[in-house]
């Protein structure tokens, strides 16, 4: 009777389906939930800093009173061929250029000037820029084009929306000097797309301008040290160009 017992014990076992698989799968959790868990352990493990503690720099803006100025970047002689180089007055007008706005952009005109009266005499194409909305009567007086110099309206980038670069390449341009404000708008854009466009720029840094000396400062050294553009561009000064 013991052994009959025992058969019938494993004919029941054997017609009913195990529920060993389904406990095991019960004890293993879907990946999900794991990755959730994993995620919360993570989060847990970081709380938010308590009140007094240090917190660690995320952003330029967190660390600005930190930043150290770079030294100077070095100002280099450089010497122009009058006829394949152009020199670009930009925006020197009555709008930009005042004594309320921009006194520093007044004060670099009379070396703009000196500059001018060198390449008129060399018979070096000057060009011109105005902004959008305005006419060649706001440029100021001691820079003003003669009739028939070119002008180019435009608000930053003075290549966008205008004919400058043919212009350019159509008297064979090869080096241009830049000089205008404002320094971190006009000078700086303009310049920028002038090396990428394969172009020499010579900038003289005393004749850029702008309301505050630190966006002189910047635009120095983001020309002279950019990526692209700082291998065509030179930082120079007015008296150290010769023709």
């Amino acid at each position: 009777m013991e052994r009959q017992g025992t058969t019938g014990e494993d004919e029941r076992r054997k017609g009913t389906p195990s529920r060993v698989p389904a406990l095991e799968a019960l004890r293993r959790p879907p990946a999900a939930v794991l990755t959730a868990v994993l995620i919360a352990g993570l989060f847990f493990s970081f709380p938010p800093t308590a009140p007094g503690l240090a917190v660690a720099p995320t952003s330029i803006v967190d660390e600005w009173t930190a930043v150290k100025v770079p030294p100077p970047p070095a100002l280099k002689p450089v010497t122009v061929d009058p006829t394949t180089t152009a020199f670009l007055i930009l925006d020197i007008v009555t709008q930009t250029c005042n004594l309320e706005r921009r006194p520093r952009c007044v004060a670099s005109v009379p070396k703009i000037a000196a500059l001018l009266a060198r390449a008129t005499e060399k018979k070096m194409l000057v060009i011109y820029s105005i902004v959008s909305g305005g006419k060649v009567d706001d440029i100021l007086p001691a820079v003003r084009p003669f009739p028939g110099q070119p002008v180019v309206t435009a608000t930053l980038d003075k290549f966008l929306g205008t004919d400058l670069d043919t212009i350019l390449k159509g008297q064979n341009i090869k080096t241009i000097i830049v000089a205008g404000t404002a320094a971190h708008g006009a000078v700086m854009t303009t310049s920028s797309e002038a090396a990428q466009r394969g172009f020499q720029v010579d900038v003289p840094v005393d004749l850029m301008s702008a309301e505050l000396l630190y966006a002189e400062q910047y635009v120095a050294w983001h020309l002279a040290n950019a990526p692209a553009i700082a291998a065509r561009i030179t930082l120079t000064r007015s008296d150290l160009i010769r023709f």
